[in-house]
């Protein structure tokens, strides 16, 4: 399906209007910066500061959101604009306004600042995912402007021309899993997330590659499995080394565990290489294919010919299952042998792995340590996929084409873990399109808890009427 750009619901808002979204946006986006909403919290609270924000921009609008608080600090926001009832079930507009620690001592400016500069908004969350809060938050106050303008009451009647609800949900505690954010929420209110259909963090985001720039909307994630690996040793005097020092085996233990496992193409990566194939240039399709070959090396040789260092690495994670050794506990002095030590590793599971699947991968890889190891599995979320095709996928696409008319929307999974793990048990397929349009060369991927995280000004500029475009359609 081919849109013109002049026809889609943006266009009736006109350019001196986008122009004042966008330093909303923007000004809005800075706020949230500036408030520390750090998980694990210390002290608790930041995380309730966040979701009152929130919340205050949306009832300056005549909307009634609410502040949910299971847990002290851990404050979630959720709120629902009405449409007329003929259009089905609700729209989930999805985010997470809290974020993981930071030691500030290499950023160029500092994380909580929301200093601009060089044509970007810095700080901790500009990228995950503070930005697409702002921007949910600013279509939600789009179309609650547009019932005030009717002369109507946006938090009761129905917003003109949509037919079916919106519903946002702003949570805390995604950066721990959830268990006191959006995990509460489908045990407790599930009415605030359940929909026919929901957008998140993590997609439509554009990539340049061989010349061409494409926008992978999110259709997957892999599952996660925590294990906390207690390795046992001898407890001894420094002076007389052993070769059961726990440390020592621990090490060991390390090195097989962080081993890259065999490569395996999943429905969504085979998805994701069709679609970049069908778009490059002959030479450059021709390494696409090779990374479904049925060689393991071949296959990785083309995943580094294809890609720079930072996509290379993420589309190696996309092929197998990963175990990233994450913390390591041992000794209690310098001149004593430690007889104990523990392990913590994160596992991220394909599709089609399930948690005893990993169990037994990681005893495999212990071998003859096995034995002097207890493994116990911490948390865990299974993988989740949802359809490349269908109403809503195919909506986004057209509305990516249409505002970009070079760009190539492809299906993609996510090497990591959303809420959208929660709201798939609730039936709400929920893709990752947080749609941005990067400058060439920008290396969005390693902003995620990273050093120096940040978001182009013009990157927010492309991305808030698509998405405004994309709810607007689907709900109307």
């Amino acid at each position: 399906m081919t849109l013109s750009p002049d026809t889609l619901p943006s266009a009736a808002l006109g350019a001196e209007l986008w122009a004042g979204a966008h330093e909303e946006l923007v000004g809005r986006l800075r706020d949230l910066i500036r408030i520390p909403s750090i998980n694990p919290p210390d002290p608790p609270g930041p995380e309730t500061d966040a979701a009152e924000y929130v919340a205050s921009l949306l009832r300056a609008e005549g909307l009634e959101p609410e502040v949910i608080e299971p847990a002290p600090g851990r404050g979630s926001v959720v709120a629902r604009l009405r449409g007329d009832g003929t259009g089905g079930d609700p729209f989930l507009l999805l985010s997470h306004h809290d974020v993981v620690p930071v030691d500030a001592s290499g950023w160029t400016h500092p994380p909580f600042a929301a200093d601009i500069a060089d044509g970007y908004v810095w700080g901790r969350g500009a990228v995950d995912m503070k930005s697409m809060v702002a921007m949910e938050a600013m279509v939600v106050i789009l179309l609650a402007r547009r019932a005030r303008a009717a002369g109507l009451d946006p938090a009761r009647d129905p917003i003109p021309g949509l037919r079916r609800d919106v519903l946002f949900a702003c949570t805390a505690d995604e950066e721990a899993g959830g268990t006191d954010g959006v995990q509460w929420l489908v045990e407790h209110r599930p009415e605030t997330l359940r929909a026919a259909g929901a957008v998140n963090e993590a997609g439509a985001v554009s990539v340049d590659l061989a010349g061409r720039r494409f926008y992978p909307v999110m259709t997957a994630e892999k599952g996660r499995e925590t294990y906390r690996i207690s390795v046992h040793g001898t407890w001894g005097h420094g002076s007389m080394p052993r070769d059961d020092n726990a440390i020592t085996l621990a090490a060991e233990a390390i090195r097989r565990l962080a081993s890259p496992g065999e490569p395996r193409l999943t429905g969504p990566i085979r998805a994701l290489l069709d679609g970049v194939e069908r778009a490059l240039p002959a030479d450059a399709a021709a390494f696409a294919r090779a990374i479904a070959d049925e060689d393991p090396r071949r296959a990785d040789a083309a995943v580094g010919r294809m890609c720079d260092d930072m996509y290379a690495r993420a589309l190696r994670a996309l092929l197998r299952d990963t175990i990233s050794p994450g913390v390591i506990h041992a000794g209690i002095k310098y001149n004593v042998i430690p007889g104990e030590a523990v392990i913590e590793i994160d596992c991220r599971t394909l599709p089609g792995t399930t948690e005893g699947d990993m169990r037994e991968e990681v005893l495999a890889r212990l071998g003859d340590l096995a034995p002097r190891c207890d493994v116990v599995h911490v948390i865990g979320a299974p993988p989740v996929e949802w359809p490349a095709s269908g109403e809503l996928y195919d909506l986004m696409c057209d509305t990516i084409r249409a505002h970009d008319p070079d760009g190539i929307p492809v299906p993609v999974m996510a090497p990591f873990a959303t809420d959208g793990k929660w709201t798939a048990l609730l039936g709400t397929p929920t893709y990752g399109f947080s749609p941005l349009r990067n400058e060439p060369g920008e290396r969005f991927l390693e902003r995620f808890h990273g050093q120096d995280e940040r978001v182009g000004l013009e990157a927010l500029r492309w991305g808030l009427p698509v998405l405004y475009d994309v709810v607007c359609r689907y709900c109307g």
